[in-house]
């Protein structure tokens, strides 16, 4: 704790030389020394001290000193942090000199460098009691030490009965789980393709783990160069019921991933940047987090080998690159469960990653051609006459899509009047040699006077509600309303929107609804309201929500307002912004109940594979799903879009970032609307966007409503 304690036992003896001890020598310091202070008997010594370090030998002189025999003292002394090695102890917003060292921290300010004021200036309070090796992997368990614990709420206390689990389950893969031993706490439902027993050997390991006592910490060193690829031995680990932090000294600064928000550039900025990771209805901006989430992230080391992180974990998340280099997780529940494969070429990465998460789905031949949608058709005549027009203009084209507009008032499964003929049409088109998209949302009106599915629904108790009750959760989504300003949109949704159930795709009776329901659409009882789609385009499955919560309110503060709030968009509205209530009850197929705090980020997820096998089912083919809300595995069974861009020239080269991220994450069949979503495109742009797009996987030009 850079202190001496010198206690004198006998102080009968007075020296006549009076000697004194003048000199101290520190051996294995890390770092310089800043300051120190002498004390007797709690009176502060004065000295003219000098202070040396030499940073190769780590050995600190601290001389000038006037200790005479017979007397105590206590020796303290601080050490220089860089700015760059400062860990952030108060990472929420307000931060105060008084709010810092309340928490036992250090402040001191850093200019415009980005470093944090208030940062950790002691170790961490756990270490480790008891440590079992085997052949396949280490189990440690975990003490606190409550003398070195920080202040903090209730539900940020720290636990005290964890269990460290290391898995070596491959040669090139292994599992570090941190976990509760006592309670057992929400882990993610997502099934990873890990063998039934670790396969790997000593000899053959590309990895080797090391534990650091105390303070806890893992090591895991690349064994053909010694390089360490991952470090936690750092002041930050702290594991409470609702705030959960681990840092790592990074091998290098070229890291890539993490997701999904708009990255400027595919190499992450290590310079005190902060992404926070949480499924919205957010078109893409800079530092907002958008549709998707995706905790892995590539490193590529000096080198040049490379390894890969997934930390499989659902809660709220954001993640703090620092110039160190290292990388700082905060997550808001579950528990820490990370798997790292060693490449060693990012190739190969890449290659290991979508075997443990589930390898992309093969998409249909024809779903690689040029496909056209917008978002505004007014009836099937104008799709009809924009199916003439490009053959016409001799444009090459495979896919036409229909947005919403198909429907009777936005309300899935339904057809509206203005489209009595688009069943004929795709009829037609399909003769042609061409393809035909719909487009489905998951929540259902649950206002209609006659609406079978949300009635078949609830007979099947397949709708999100409220916890340990029947009271369905609704909010509001599409009805007849369109894009007005704002604050009239805004007042209408309140007065007129329709209430809407969000589907529980956990559950074993949702999917077999939801694949009833789509086989209706597309074999009607009647012939000739029968859709027969290619493949199905699944939105606002965050899941989104037009209002904050649920139409009468959200019931638990705590869950919609979490102690620790990451770095999302519009975070001072909680996370219940744009989405459902965070206590809203959902359960998985096997009956065990869940938040939905805990697995918001997986309602994409979750729709995804039964649309899948309901379209297969139907069309007897291979189709193509595309989802806006994905999470890790997702591409097993989908493509992805990025969203409700914006006509813009930057767009161009944000949509290669983007479509290269989600290569990373396992999804290569990905695209960018192209010449944008919002906004009316400028000639040249969409000209040069085109040529761009013909080299998208999924090459797709999608516009908004009124814009051209």
């Amino acid at each position: 704790q850079n202190a001496l304690q010198m206690t004198a036992t006998h102080s009968n003896y007075i020296d006549p030389n009076n000697l004194k001890f003048e000199e101290i020598k520190i051996l294995g310091l890390s770092k310089e020394i800043a300051s120190v202070s002498v004390s007797q008997n709690g009176a502060v010594q004065t000295y003219p001290l000098d202070i040396t370090y030499d940073p190769v030998r780590k050995v600190a002189v601290i001389a000038g000193l006037q200790l005479e025999l017979g007397k105590s003292y206590t020796v303290n002394w601080t050490l220089k942090v860089n700015v760059n090695e400062r860990f952030d102890c108060h990472p929420g917003p307000d931060s105060t000199k008084e709010k810092c060292e309340q928490l036992g921290c250090t402040w001191e300010e850093a200019g415009n460098s980005g470093a944090p004021y208030c940062y950790y200036s002691s170790n961490s309070p756990y270490s480790i009691e008891s440590l079992n090796y085997s052949s396949s992997g280490i189990v440690a368990t975990l003490g606190l030490d409550s003398s070195k614990v920080r202040a903090n709420e209730a539900s940020t206390a720290p636990i005290s009965t964890l269990r460290l689990e290391v898995k070596y389950h491959l040669n090139n893969m292994l599992q570090f789980k941190i976990s509760d031993y006592q309670n057992p706490r929400y882990e993610v439902p997502v099934p990873l393709n890990l063998p039934s027993s670790p396969t790997s050997s000593s000899q053959d390991r590309l990895y080797e783990v090391a534990l650091q006592i105390k303070p806890f910490g893992i090591q895991i060193r690349r064994k053909s160069t010694g390089t360490v690829i991952w470090d936690s031995g750092l002041p930050t680990f702290t594991f409470s019921d609702m705030f959960i932090q681990i840092s790592t000294r990074l091998a290098s600064q070229y890291i890539y991933g993490f997701g999904e928000a708009e990255h400027p550039t595919f190499r992450h900025n290590m310079s005190w940047h902060t992404w926070g990771m949480f499924t919205r209805d957010q078109p893409p901006g800079y530092k907002l987090n958008s549709y998707g989430y995706h905790p892995f992230y590539m490193a590529l080391e000096e080198d040049g080998n490379a390894h890969g992180v997934l930390l499989l974990n659902s809660n709220a998340m954001d993640v703090t690159f620092q110039p160190t280099p290292a990388l700082t997780y905060r997550t808001t529940g579950g528990i820490l469960d990370f798997y790292m494969v060693l490449g060693p070429t990012p190739e190969l990465v890449v290659q290991e990653y979508t075997e443990l998460i589930g390898r992309p789905v093969m998409p249909a031949y024809w779903s690689l051609g040029f496909q056209l949608c917008r978002y505004g058709y007014a009836n099937d005549s104008e799709i009809a006459r924009v199916v003439e027009d490009m053959k016409a203009a001799q444009i090459p084209y495979d896919v036409q899509y229909s947005d919403i507009d198909y429907m009777e008032r936005q309300i899935d499964f339904t057809l509206s009047p203005h489209f009595a003929g688009l069943p004929a049409l795709i009829n037609k088109i399909k003769e042609e040699g061409m393809r035909f998209i719909i487009i489905l949302d998951p929540a259902i009106s649950g206002n209609e006077t006659n609406y079978p599915a949300f009635t078949r629904g609830v007979t099947d108790d397949v709708f999100i509600k409220r916890p340990d009750s029947n009271e369905i959760l609704f909010s509001k989504l599409w009805d007849t309303l369109s894009l007005l300003i704002c604050l009239v949109f805004l007042l209408f949704l309140q007065l007129y929107a329709a209430h809407a159930a969000f589907p529980d795709f956990f559950r074993n009776s949702t999917v077999e609804w939801w694949k009833r329901e789509i086989l209706e659409v597309y074999n009607n009882p009647d012939a000739a309201k029968s859709l027969k789609f290619d493949g199905l385009w699944i939105d606002m499955n965050e899941p989104a929500s037009f209002l904050n919560g649920a139409v009468d309110g959200c019931r638990n503060d705590l869950l919609n307002n979490p102690p620790y709030m990451p770095q999302l968009g519009s975070k001072e509205l909680g996370l219940s912004f744009k989405s459902p209530c965070m206590e809203a009850q959902q359960h998985l197929a096997d009956g065990t109940p869940v938040r939905h705090y805990d697995v918001h980020n997986l309602y994409g997820w979750s729709q995804t594979k039964p649309t899948l096998e309901a379209l297969q089912s139907v069309t007897k083919e291979r189709g193509i799903v595309i989802t806006r809300s994905t999470y890790p595995g997702s591409g097993r069974w989908s493509g992805h879009w990025l969203g409700d861009n914006t006509a813009a020239w930057d767009q161009l080269g944000k949509s290669v970032v983007g479509m290269l991220d989600f290569s990373l994450f396992g999804i290569s069949y990905t695209g960018a609307d192209i010449c944008g979503f919002f906004q009316e495109a400028e000639y040249e742009m969409c000209l040069r966007w085109m040529q761009l797009g013909a080299f998208y996987p999924f090459s797709r030009n999608h516009n908004g409503k009124g814009t051209k």
